[in-house]
């Protein structure tokens, strides 16, 4: 057996050791409470608002998609932060991020943005954890400045030619032909419509209620705030072509910090076969935990398996 497969078997003995039942209901953090810790950095892109909640030495950095912002991370953060200075962004387009009109929204900007903003809060190296477009912005950050990244805890998400998947062309033609926002403020204006088949409820939580009001008013009231908020929330999708993911691959082999894949097989985006690219590609990967049937935002629904993993991947 190779040190690597070692590796992984320890990481999914840990793992499994250390994960727990989902949090309880009183242990999740409220929009109103994570709006409190919400800051501002003022970068050459813009206004760029991101929370933050604990102390150093070391600094965990996560990535959220879309069309979600930080908020997303908040009961991960909630007990992460016990052990790091932990750092949720918006990304340029997103959340509470305010961006001018001509803003390159692409992945490799948000990178570029990701970096400026640890200039700005005085962070060298960050360890990463990302889902969704997040995780195809992480393998930017370590194929472009692997010394400022620690690690890597990845989840479903883009990557190599999958990006964007064939599964997000609806919404991205949608987003071109700018009815993605109207399509986003039914959320808010008709009770139930998150579960209905083209809610993102019923899309991308593996429980459809887990995408509760609260959290719809959190991430999709900015988006509708302004004709500007509007046109740039549906831009950010439009910038993921070209994709320049597959001009990375061999950079990304080069990288030498440690990664792990958390994967839910029940997301229609990014299958499991692309986490198993990911753990192929990283030659210091840990491996892949998998967790069956869960969708695409199952790092919202399941803050314990991303707590569990991460707690392993930085021991």
């Amino acid at each position: 057996m190779v040190r690597r497969d070692i590796l992984k078997m320890g990481a999914g003995l840990a793992a499994a050791a250390t994960a727990g039942p989902a949090l309880p209901a009183r242990a999740r953090l409220a929009s109103a409470e994570f709006a409190d810790q919400r800051r501002i950095a003022t970068l050459s892109e813009g206004d760029i608002a991101y929370v933050e909640a604990g102390e150093g030495p070391r600094t965990a950095i996560f990535l959220h998609g879309w069309p979600l912002n930080g908020f997303h991370w908040r009961d991960s953060i909630a007990v992460l932060s016990q052990r790091r200075r932990c750092i949720a962004p918006d990304f340029m387009g997103l959340g509470y991020s305010e961006v001018r009109a001509e803003q390159d929204l692409s992945p490799q900007a948000q990178a570029g943005m990701i970096l400026g903003l640890m200039d700005a809060l005085g962070v060298a190296s960050a360890d990463i954890v990302a889902n969704d477009s997040g995780t195809g912005v992480a393998q930017f950050l370590a194929a472009s400045h692997p010394h400022r990244i620690d690690s890597l805890l990845l989840s479903n998400g883009d990557a190599h030619t999958n990006s964007p998947p064939e599964a997000l062309r609806p919404a991205l033609e949608a987003a071109r032909n700018g009815s993605l926002a109207d399509l986003i403020a039914r959320h808010l204006a008709e009770p139930g419509f998150s579960v209905s088949a083209l809610g993102l409820g019923h899309i991308c939580y593996t429980d459809p209620a887990n995408l509760t009001e609260e959290a719809m008013r959190t991430y999709f009231t900015p988006l509708l705030a302004t004709p500007l908020r509007r046109a740039q929330f549906q831009q950010y999708g439009v910038a993921f072509e070209p994709n320049l993911l597959p001009a990375i691959e061999g950079r990304l082999k080069a990288y030498r910090g440690p990664v792990r894949m958390i994967w839910g097989t029940g997301d229609v985006h990014f299958r499991f076969e692309w986490a198993e690219w990911l753990d192929r590609t990283f030659p210091a990967s840990r491996g892949i935990r998998k967790v069956d049937g869960a969708k695409l935002f199952f790092t919202e629904e399941r803050p314990d398996i991303v707590i569990a993993e991460a707690r392993f991947l930085w021991a």
